[in-house]
């Protein structure tokens, strides 16, 4: 049964405005490496918007190293310059609002090496690793949980067992940002929850039989719906 895509623009749209907010009040305190930032109820009660969306804003600032969090001590501006910080927010920005569909084609691609390379170089302890993952995953999304983290730690798995650090250095840099912006699809029945789970077990087989052409055209299919997310994006 097809899934049904969560559309999110107005998500992304609040974040972004938080973090112009951010920006602009950087800007006009003229604040510095080692400055801190208002708590994040103020920034709520500021900006107008739910705690947990400064809280998320707040985050994706920590990963992209612009601001440490000290428990109970507030956040604090990492030791950039002013004006590159004010840069990199400009660009984080700009990222969530252009280079989306950019990081989804480069992960597609690197999601279809490394699955080719793991079905070819794979050992037994690999191959226990992403069974355990797989086994983590269907567990969560039968049971009607959100499994959001245990389908990327399937996929990292994956990517471990391809032996190529590259990809896998990549994959832990675009991941995060392409989560950012999409939250799995939940499907509403049983049958979808079987179909999502038997995609997922397809890889596996592949990769178990070693056999990379098939772990290819499984990985593939299995981005369909990632695929139409994107389309929907757009």
């Amino acid at each position: 049964m097809k899934s049904k895509t969560v559309r999110i623009k107005d998500n992304i749209e609040v974040q972004n405005m938080i973090f112009s907010k951010i920006r602009d009040y950087i800007i006009s305190k003229n604040l510095g490496p080692g400055d801190k930032l208002p708590s994040e109820r103020e920034l709520s009660d500021n900006f107008d918007v739910s705690r947990r969306f400064v809280v998320e804003a707040i985050e994706k600032l920590e990963f992209y190293g612009l601001v440490n969090s000290m428990p109970q001590s507030g956040t604090f501006l990492a030791e950039i310059g002013h004006i590159a910080l004010i840069g990199i927010i400009e660009d984080i920005i700009t990222l969530e609002k252009k280079d989306f569909l950019s990081l989804v084609e480069t992960r597609l691609m690197l999601e279809a090496k490394s699955v080719y390379l793991a079905a070819t170089r794979r050992t037994d302890e690999d191959l226990k690793k992403i069974e355990a993952a797989f086994n983590r995953y269907k567990t969560k999304i039968l049971s009607g949980e959100d499994a959001l983290q245990e389908d990327l730690l399937f996929h990292l798995a994956i990517v471990k067992a391809s032996k190529n650090s590259s990809i896998n250095d990549l994959m832990l840099q675009i991941t995060p940002k392409i989560i950012s912006v999409f939250r799995k699809t939940r499907v509403s029945n049983e049958e979808g929850f079987n179909f999502e789970v038997a995609k997922h077990e397809a890889i596996l087989n592949a990769i178990r039989d070693k056999n990379p052409e098939e772990a290819v055209k499984r990985m593939e299919f299995h981005f369909n719906l990632l695929i139409e997310f994107c389309n929907d994006f757009k």
